[in-house]
């Protein structure tokens, strides 16, 4: 979802800095590059391990989230360019469609609801309700039986490495978007890479899938 409907990676860089900056933490944005598409509850098992962070790993998500959907709300993030042409085009093929994120389920509530997009998804689930979060395939894994589409007729659109890695795993086609936003992002398992959304639409994930 992050970096793919929404440009919302640099919302996540600023204020995971922070945060960080709150924990007398001074990291880069490159430093953080490398959570792109884990869940907060491993990212902050990595920070907290390496950090030896005093406060609990909830204590850790909820200053975390309540900054960010502050800031979400305060913000005019607009859905990426291209992206609700694509998803009124799949939709109007009867394409069943579903959000696999790494968010957890508020954030992506408010952050399809804020751009206008929900009525597009016929379901949605948070890598924080699964066992395993990417790169391990299952967030991919539940969607698809939600949607009630088998693994191999299934299309990602990722901008991170370990979201990529995770839709391999699942067995499904990935589309890796060259978000510029998204940090350094290693997308190179992806079956097609793409810099920009208008270069795919239904054609092309039909031709994807042959």
């Amino acid at each position: 979802m992050d970096g793919v409907l929404i440009d919302s990676e640099p919302l996540h860089f600023e204020v995971d800095q922070m945060v960080l900056r709150k924990l007398n933490i001074n990291e880069s944005k490159s430093y953080l590059e490398r959570f792109v598409g884990y869940t907060n509850c491993a990212m902050w098992q990595i920070i907290q391990n390496e950090y030896s962070i005093e406060k609990t790993i909830d204590e850790l998500i909820e200053l975390q989230m309540t900054t960010k959907l502050h800031f979400l709300e305060k913000s005019d993030y607009k859905a990426i360019d291209g992206i609700k042409e694509l998803l009124e085009e799949i939709r109007l093929n009867k394409i069943p469609m579903g959000i696999a994120s790494s968010s957890p389920r508020v954030f992506i509530e408010a952050v399809i609801n804020k751009i206008g997009i929900s009525q597009y998804f016929d379901n949605w689930i948070s890598g924080e309700e699964v066992e395993k979060s990417k790169p391990e395939p299952d967030v991919f894994l539940k969607i698809s039986e939600l949607l009630g589409v088998n693994p191999d007729k299934c299309i990602v659109i990722e901008d991170s490495k370990s979201g990529t890695i995770a839709a391999k795993k699942a067995g499904m086609k990935c589309i890796g978007y060259k978000n510029i936003n998204s940090g350094n992002q290693d997308l190179s398992i992806a079956d097609l890479i793409i810099d920009r959304i208008p270069e795919i639409n239904v054609h092309t994930m039909k031709e994807l899938m042959r």
